[in-house]
């Protein structure tokens, strides 16, 4: 591979199109924040029974095995919304966006896998031996919150260079589709091969009327829901179906419509519409019924940070992220012959990677899925995840509010340098590059 940048600035269209999901992004994040701290103050009132009897409480027709408590129409149907979400945003760019280049996907990629692997060896090392199906939650610390990370970044990170921006943005969508092949890999406990198939009927009938550009929803929502119902009777987690469902979504206007440069293609439509529903209500919704834990005091928060378990967790988070983005990144630069872009720091990267560590949401769906309800270390998880994502999110907010400091310095000098008509050099010149 020839000489090249990484975390090079990239096109004007690509920069405000992060732009703009970083501002929905922090206001789901606020709401997904609201959510969680009202299900832990709920969980350790008086009135905790309450909150257990809303969270257990039943709906949905038993003749179709959908009689599930709203804890798990939340953990299977809501967050199905989010993983829609997360694979238009992951197509669209590979498809269209600058990631479409190798040598620009190669970095985020490797850096996401290399987000899974170390921090899923941490959570091993810490647990080998101890018995119990402790290993069972290997893959909790693996997951990035979309939501909380992009929130964060929004808040301490303004002046970062939009290279740093869609780097995360795109390593949490690929470490969310990490996520779910692995829900659907190694947390299937029993696979009935019928509906599985029968699956792929509704699946198949979508995907040929969104490529023929059909946008009715009285036909697209019955099929996305046969096709939900049908994974979710499978025994594959039903959150798979979002992801299969968005990949069957055309990114570019077809020839007829105008082509690529016509405008949006129906992807961008559909993330438009379902991306508020997603974070300004599936992702809070879900964590207000998922992150309620009774601590029990000084004592039984004590039990369970001292869990193995627990520690694995935040080990992972806090430190396994860190360094598995941090090498992965590395090894990239130092094999395929790639640097640093001009004026960015490996501070940066670090930052970034400690930012990775923020791992709420799919966490906490994983956590459930490895000890399940009722488990004596339910509440363990639940603590570390909340633990090891705050001390995640503070790190990295420490190391990236260092770094704003110096990029806002960056862009004050630049202004200074702007031409007579009051706009930067290196502004008006990329400007005008892109169009």
């Amino acid at each position: 591979m020839s000489n090249s940048s990484l975390f090079q600035r990239g096109s004007w269209f690509e920069a405000r199109r992060v732009g703009e999901i970083l501002r929905q992004e922090t206001i789901g994040g606020a709401l997904l924040l609201a959510a969680a701290l009202v299900a832990l103050v709920w969980a350790n009132s008086p009135w905790a029974s309450s909150y257990e009897a809303l969270r257990e409480f039943t709906v949905g027709p038993a003749a179709w095995h959908l009689d599930l408590s709203l804890a798990t129409w939340a953990a299977d149907g809501l967050l199905a919304i989010f993983f829609f979400v997360a694979g238009l945003e992951l197509k669209r760019e590979f498809v269209a966006g600058d990631l479409r280049d190798p040598r620009r996907a190669a970095v985020p990629v490797a850096a996401a896998v290399g987000g899974v692997i170390v921090p899923a060896l941490i959570y091993t090392a810490l647990n080998l031996g101890t018995g119990d199906g402790a290993l069972r939650g290997w893959a909790i610390p693996t997951a990035t919150d979309i939501a909380f990370a992009l929130a964060v970044l929004a808040v301490v990170g303004r002046h970062l260079p939009a290279g740093l921006r869609t780097f995360l943005l795109t390593l949490a969508v690929v470490d969310d589709l990490l996520a779910i092949a692995i829900i659907a890999v190694f947390y299937t406990a029993q696979l009935s091969v019928l509906p599985l198939l029968g699956m792929l009927v509704p699946l198949a009938v979508f995907g040929v009327l969104v490529q023929r550009r059909v946008r009715s929803w009285w036909l697209l929502l019955p099929l996305a829901a046969a096709t939900w119902v049908l994974m979710h009777e499978s025994g594959v987690h039903a959150t798979v179906a979002g992801v299969l469902l968005a990949f069957t979504v055309p990114v570019v206007r077809s020839d007829a419509a105008g082509g690529p440069d016509a405008g949006p293609g129906l992807a961008e439509h559909f993330e438009h519409r379902f991306r508020p529903l997603s974070s300004g209500f599936a992702v809070p919704v879900f964590a207000l019924l998922s992150a309620g834990v009774t601590i029990g005091g000084l004592s039984g928060l004590g039990a369970s940070l001292t869990d193995s378990v627990a520690l694995g967790i935040m080990a992972g988070l806090v430190i396994g992220k860190t360094i598995g983005i941090t090498a992965a990144t590395w090894l990239v630069a130092r094999f395929t012959r790639a640097s640093l872009d001009d004026g960015l720091s490996w501070a940066d990267v670090i930052g970034l990677a400690m930012l990775g560590g923020l791992g709420f949401t799919v966490s906490l769906l994983i956590g459930e899925l490895a000890f399940g309800t009722g488990n004596p270390r339910e509440d363990h998880v639940k603590v570390a995840v909340l633990t090891g994502s705050l001390a995640a999110s503070l790190l990295a907010a420490v190391v990236l509010r260092a770094r704003n400091r110096v990029y806002r310095r960056i862009h004050a000098a630049e202004s200074v340098d702007a031409d007579h008509d009051g706009i930067p050099d290196v502004y008006e010149t990329e400007h005008t590059e892109e169009h």
